[in-house]
């Protein structure tokens, strides 16, 4: 199993680049540091502009910075994966198309849970 990972690395990065909260927040068109503070805190989630922001100011994937949403998101899209495998290998389709479709999409179910296994192996 997986080790766990915080949710987010933002303090870190911004530690080991020696940039303080108040220069991370200008970077990031912000006011003041306060939801730089609460972002490195894990008090709350960034949008995606501002996760964005983060890889360009430190030159880290997203999916490291925050390796621990990432990683529990993977863990329960894996699980909704299974589930909809499941359900569509159960599905009593109607029609001559219907089964190719299912085919189709329990191929590439397949597919994504063999790339997105590879990636995080990579990744560990």
């Amino acid at each position: 199993m997986d080790s766990q990972r915080l949710d987010n690395y933002l303090r870190a990065h911004r530690k080991n680049s020696g940039l303080t909260q108040e220069e991370v927040a200008f970077l990031l068109g912000f006011d003041n540091a306060n939801l730089v503070s609460r972002y490195e805190k894990r008090q709350r989630m960034p949008p995606v502009q501002t996760a964005l922001a983060y890889e360009a100011i430190f030159g880290i994937p997203v999916a490291e910075l925050f390796a621990g949403v990432r990683q529990r998101i993977a863990s329960d899209v894996r699980k909704r994966r299974s589930e909809l495998t499941t359900r569509l290998q159960a599905e009593d389709p109607k029609g001559i198309a219907a089964p190719m479709m299912n085919v189709h999409k329990l191929r590439s179910l397949a597919n994504d849970e063999s790339t997105v296994t590879n990636q995080n192996t990579a990744a560990s």
